[in-house]
């Protein structure tokens, strides 16, 4: 299939994945919409367009691996996941109940496809950078993705992973930074400057590029191309609550969760 042949595709289950999660937030009344929703686009462009999976092998050794490291935006994340065909769409409804194998971070003891347990930030990244050497050292084909938030970069173990992935060349290590400029409470360059953000990544020996984060061509071109001779940093420039006009841009939600009236809102706007 040809690349733009999958954007269509990709489009439809963002969508999906935007009404699906806003739902199983509204139901919970708990979750991190903004986040999931600023994400969505890059999950369905990697699950639908870019990334070798099996969800029958789980374990299945030469699938290509995903590291949430924003560890608390689930509802991108699960909703990926069921769409991929990892567990059926009606686990989805259990999300944040007492119990529920979909918890409010991702836990790789309870559900399939999750490489990695993730929350407290800036840990997904390191991990990843592990997976992408234990791939090196074995001259395995698989590529290793890892989405962390932008307020997740002010941790300093980022920069450890990072100093050792340009050290190592670990081409077939992609970071995506989602670069929606809010974190909890405040914007990012309020709290701790990021800017100017792809030098420091290429001081670090990475190859950079920035992209729209919403848009599926331009994600699958930057994605999907064959891997360097650098490991890759992809900032993508997105927007927190994308899709619905009462979320974005708006730190607040974060960890907001919607009224009925915002929820059906919401809903006659993701269309």
């Amino acid at each position: 299939m040809h690349m733009n042949d999958k954007i269509p595709l990709i489009r439809e289950k963002a969508l999906w994945m935007r009404r699906t999660a806003f739902a199983m937030v509204h139901r919970a009344q708990l979750g991190h919409p903004g986040g999931d929703f600023s994400a969505i686009d890059i999950l369905a462009t990697l699950y639908f367009g870019v990334m070798r999976f099996d969800p029958k092998r789980p374990d299945w050794p030469d699938r290509d691996r995903f590291v949430m490291s924003k560890g608390h935006a689930t509802g991108a994340l699960y909703t990926a996941l069921c769409a991929a065909g990892y567990f059926p769409e009606d686990w989805l409804a259990t999300y944040m109940q007492p119990r529920s194998l979909l918890n409010g971070h991702p836990n790789r003891n309870y559900l399939p496809g999750i490489e990695t347990n993730t929350g407290p930030l800036g840990h997904g990244f390191p991990v990843a950078t592990g997976i992408a050497i234990a791939g090196q050292l074995a001259g395995a084909g698989y590529r290793t993705f890892v989405l962390t938030g932008d307020g997740e970069q002010q941790e300093g173990s980022n920069w450890e992973a990072a100093m050792v992935a340009g050290h190592r060349r670990l081409s077939n290590l992609t970071l995506i930074i989602d670069r929606n400029r809010l974190q909890q409470g405040a914007g990012t360059e309020e709290t701790s400057g990021l800017d100017p953000l792809d030098k420091r990544y290429d001081a670090f020996g990475f190859d950079v590029t920035e992209v729209d984060g919403h848009d599926p061509a331009a994600l699958l071109a930057v994605l999907g191309a064959a891997p360097g001779s650098k490991p890759r940093c992809v900032i993508a420039n997105t927007t927190k609550g994308k899709g619905v006009s009462f979320m974005e841009n708006v730190a607040s939600w974060h960890h907001g969760v919607p009224n009925d009236a915002q929820f059906e809102q919401a809903m006659k706007e993701l269309v």
